[in-house]
């Protein structure tokens, strides 16, 4: 069974502590918090506006994302952007079923100046992990 817990709950000394109101200087030690902060282009502490060092996005949905980007007037990606093609290569048996989609990424990706990652190469999370994240 699920619980919702309404209230704030901190780890201390292998203790689960809960409180009404959040401690904003605990949260403030968090790995989740620091990660934020150094990419919040906000001047309010209370809302965050993110920016995003790069993008991923595999077969099943990065005609969609690039459809709608370039209705709304898209020149070039402004940010690293992947597209992997894994998703749909791995629900087919022998092969792809989508290859018109692997085409239009490829010729996105030289046109927008993306990145394709051909099939068979790579998954999206393991390509995720090994070229698009790091720290600092």
């Amino acid at each position: 069974m699920t619980e919702l817990i309404k209230k704030g709950a901190y780890l201390k000394n292998g203790q689960i502590l809960f409180t009404d109101t959040p401690d904003l200087q605990a949260r403030k030690k968090t790995i989740a918090y620091q990660i934020f902060a150094a990419h919040d282009q906000s001047q309010d502490e209370r809302k965050l506006r993110l920016k995003f060092d790069a993008l991923i996005s595999h077969d099943i949905t990065y005609v969609g994302i690039i459809q709608t980007a370039k209705a709304s007037g898209l020149k070039r990606f402004p940010i690293p952007y992947a597209m992997t093609n894994c998703h749909n290569s791995l629900c087919a048996v022998g092969g792809t079923i989508n290859e018109d989609d692997h085409a239009f990424g490829l010729s996105a990706a030289k046109k927008y100046g993306g990145i394709f990652v051909p099939r068979e190469q790579a998954v999206i999370q393991q390509y995720g992990r090994e070229r698009l994240a790091g720290c600092g």
